[in-house]
């Protein structure tokens, strides 16, 4: 448990895939942050695709390799927490860039907060800017979703904000280390969520959930209809599979506010003619999200179709054939 007083000690936890340019400047900007940071720990998805130049963007960096069947959401960040002794782990994405030095700094005074009846963070997340080629329709929905001002959320905030209670984002997160190791940490195999699905519990628990507004990185995507529709795939399965987090809380009407939020700003601005493009997204992401949602009565096929991990059904399945064999006794 962190001390009122205490400065905590922090390490860094990002997993890699690929790693280009924009983690080389994450890294960059980690070594110049004002609040010191005990060690940056990279778990990369296959050492064929690893750049050895990137040991030079931060000194001491650790590294991990693991392979690409081996990869999970929340299981791969747990290993890596267990690499780390501080009071605290800041997990971030290889393509989320710090905006300035004080990011850690003020991760770390988020702290600090407290909820109504004195409830203790068991995370604080960051604000996501919009990159310069962030596509319009998107750059709105981050404001939307990365407002100005910060909150600590509660148990006693579900009433009012619904499901928006638990979000958080692993693309930017730090965790109060004992309060993780408590609650068991990220669930260990999930398709995607593990951040929510961890404030979800937390907060049942009786801990808050920080929004530090001033705590920013940079980090947005311009993905196709296609790749919408598959990410909201993945989050109506995770959804569905934690009811015990999800349950009774519907994600429809915070959507339906973000469209409408965003075309407003869109005509407001002067842009009606991103209009039609906004429908057409928001309803691959919602159909994508509705069969996920349901995904437990669709073919196979047709949920590898629609998935953007296949990974993670093939490790599914195949923890299936070994829980059989292990409850049979036999090969199969």
């Amino acid at each position: 448990m962190i001390g009122e007083t205490d400065r905590p000690t922090i390490d860094v936890i990002i997993p890699t895939y690929k790693p280009g340019e924009k983690t080389a400047k994450l890294l960059r900007r980690l070594a110049k942050q004002t609040y010191p940071i005990g060690k940056v720990i990279v778990i990369n998805t296959e050492a064929l695709y690893w750049d050895e130049s990137l040991r030079g963007c931060y000194p001491g960096l650790e590294v991990h390799h693991i392979k690409k069947e081996d990869f999970d959401h929340g299981g791969t960040r747990h290993m890596a927490v267990s690499f780390s002794h501080a009071d605290l782990f800041l997990c971030m994405t290889d393509d989320a860039v710090p905006a300035g030095p004080h990011l850690v700094e003020r991760l770390v005074e988020g702290f600090g907060a407290r909820g109504p009846k004195g409830e203790r963070p068991a995370m604080v997340y960051g604000r996501q800017l919009a990159d310069r080629d962030c596509e319009l329709s998107e750059r709105y929905a981050r404001r939307f979703n990365y407002p100005k001002e910060g909150c600590v959320k509660t148990a006693a905030d579900i009433p009012r904000l619904g499901i928006k209670t638990y979000f958080g984002s692993n693309v930017c997160c730090a965790y109060d280390r004992q309060i993780y190791e408590d609650q068991g940490g990220f669930i260990r195999h999930t398709i995607f969520n593990e951040d929510m699905i961890f404030a979800g519990n937390a907060v049942q628990a009786g801990y808050a959930v920080v929004y530090e507004a001033r705590a920013r990185v940079i980090h947005s995507h311009n993905y196709g209809n296609r790749q919408q529709f598959s990410r909201n795939f993945d989050l109506g399965v995770s959804q569905a599979d934690h009811p015990e987090v999800f349950g009774g809380l519907p994600s429809e009407g915070e959507g339906l506010r973000l469209v409408g939020r965003t075309a407003a700003d869109l005509l407001k601005s002067g842009h009606p003619f991103h209009l039609p493009g906004l429908v057409v997204r928001c309803g691959c992401k919602y159909a994508g999200y509705r069969l996920g949602k349901v995904y437990r009565h669709l073919p196979d096929w047709l949920v590898r179709w629609c998935t953007s991990s296949p990974g993670y059904w093939e490790m599914k399945a195949g923890r299936a054939v070994q829980w059989a064999q292990e409850e049979t006794g036999e090969t199969i």
